[in-house]
């Protein structure tokens, strides 16, 4: 099924209608899943009327928000009421524009899951050359804030969607990964290198990895020499994968002994950051 069959205003208006897929442009530093932080926290509409270019040229603006592969979420209809060029304290220019959200497809918002193959790299879609290809995948009950927990196994999550999990509480992770304590292992997506480090406090994984987010580094010294270097901005190429889990009663000794084996098997004292 194609959304416009589920929002008939699409088709109608298919002519008038801009698309934006949403994603963080990597290439100028920012993070894939930018706009889709800026919806978790209510201000997707500001953070889109923002644009270095004239990019919405047409009465109307679809805004879907990029989260995987093929998978975009539905962030409403707009009216594009005015644009102007605005000059930032640095020069540079970049255009606001004033936009409306419309009724249309309200109910969605946050709920609308599509389904679109887009193997090119535009941002800006006529809808009349994309209609078909907007296709229904899932709708939810409830408006999107983040995926539910994934299972262990399946954790392999950026440094800044786990702050944003972790910032906001997400119920469903913070209720599991504090019931368990474990290994786990931060990927330098920069360089290769990695960092083995254990949890093992009261409240597990979360107490351990809610570290983190004051500082980037988590007390380990080489990688607050890092921070120290680059910045916090550094944090962003970091990947949380779990290793291994262990039951909430288990001894820190044990704990120990096991982070000390993933160091061994991983090499992370030879060729990563761990240092001791």
């Amino acid at each position: 099924m194609i959304i416009s069959q589920l929002i008939p205003f699409l088709n109608e208006n298919k002519k008038n209608v801009k698309i934006h897929c949403a994603i963080g442009n990597v290439e100028k530093g920012k993070n894939k899943l930018e706009p889709l932080f800026a919806f978790s926290k209510g201000n997707f509409k500001e953070w889109q009327e923002g644009q270095n270019k004239k990019n919405f040229e047409k009465n109307y603006i679809l805004s879907l928000i990029f989260v995987n592969k093929n998978d975009w979420l539905f962030a409403g209809i707009y009216q594009s009421l005015d644009v102007k060029q605005v000059t930032n304290s640095k020069g540079k220019i970049y255009y606001r524009y004033k936009t409306k959200l419309l009724e249309n497809g309200k109910e969605f918002i946050g709920k609308l899951f599509v389904y679109f193959e887009k193997d090119f790299r535009a941002s800006y879609l006529l809808l009349e050359n994309h209609i078909n290809d907007l296709l229904l995948s899932e709708i939810k009950k409830q408006e999107y804030r983040f995926d539910p927990f994934p299972g262990f196994t399946n954790v392999h999550h950026s440094f800044d969607l786990i702050k944003e999990i972790i910032n906001n509480n997400e119920l469903t992770w913070q209720s599991a990964l504090s019931s368990v304590k474990g290994i786990y292992l931060i990927s330098d997506k920069s360089n290769g290198k990695l960092y083995v480090g254990s949890a093992y406090g009261e409240n597990g994984f979360w107490q351990r990895w809610s570290a983190y987010l004051e500082n980037g580094h988590g007390g380990n010294k080489i990688l607050k020499a890092i921070i120290a270097k680059n910045g916090i901005k550094h944090c962003e190429n970091f990947t949380f994968s779990i290793l291994e889990i262990c039951n909430i009663n288990t001894m820190d000794d044990e704990i120990q002994e096991k982070e000390a084996f993933w160091k061994r098997r991983l090499l992370t004292r030879d060729y990563g950051y761990n240092d001791n």
